[in-house]
């Protein structure tokens, strides 16, 4: 599987791209699309790194593995097409960006504009069959977005990453904690989301740190 992201992402990850442990995860995602429905489509695989470019990259927001229904996942961590019902953990993110700043709750779950503007949406799983959730677990994927991370916490500097339950706060293992900022929260699933996910306070959070570092902050609005 060849892939190209035409930005600096396809530089930045060239040697990863290269390596055999990701070549067999590849092939192992194309012979999957032979045989099952996964998600998310092919062209979409990527597009947290194609509509977020490594320079820009201000914010890192780690889920876990995609959407497993159809027409969900497009490939931006938490994030649903502008047509799409709004799954309940990105409801539960959208009621705290109303409650932190005042952002009305949209009926858009589309989060292509945080992308754009320097979020990283990224799950650790990439992939996933149909109505088969954490199906692609053991794929290879995790060891891939390890490596997406650490060079991250070694190529850049004043990051921030939110890490939204014990499978993403397990991550932090994996950053420089004396360069980046992280912020830890419960999951915005409903089964955890009154357990410290609801008063997290990450968007004011971020722009407060962005601000302080002479950066643009992020406009978290998401238009209907």
């Amino acid at each position: 599987m060849k892939v190209k992201l035409n930005n600096d992402w396809d530089n930045i990850l060239k040697d990863l791209f290269k390596k055999s442990e990701t070549q067999k995860l590849f092939d192992f995602i194309k012979n999957e699309r032979k045989q099952k429905t996964i998600f998310p489509k092919e062209n979409d695989l990527f597009k947290a790194f194609e509509l977020c470019p490594f320079k820009k990259t201000k914010i890192v927001i780690i889920g876990q593995d995609p959407y497993h229904k159809i027409n969900q996942a497009n490939g931006l961590a938490f994030s649903v097409a502008k047509t799409q019902k709004i799954p309940p953990s990105l409801k539960n993110i959208l009621k705290e960006l109303n409650t932190d700043i005042n952002i009305k709750t949209s009926n858009n779950g589309d989060l292509s504009n945080w992308a754009k503007q320097g979020v990283l949406l990224i799950n650790s799983i990439m992939t996933v069959r149909e109505n088969e959730p954490s199906s692609h677990i053991k794929s290879g994927w995790q060891d891939f977005t390890d490596s997406v991370i650490t060079t991250l916490s070694n190529k850049k500097k004043h990051l921030i990453f939110m890490l939204w339950g014990q499978y993403a706060i397990k991550k932090q293992n994996l950053i420089n904690k004396k360069k980046h900022n992280i912020l830890v929260a419960a999951h915005p699933s409903p089964l955890s989301a009154y357990r410290g996910f609801f008063g997290c306070k990450h968007f004011s959070k971020s722009n407060k740190i962005l601000l302080d570092k002479n950066k643009k902050i992020i406009n978290w609005c998401l238009d209907d």
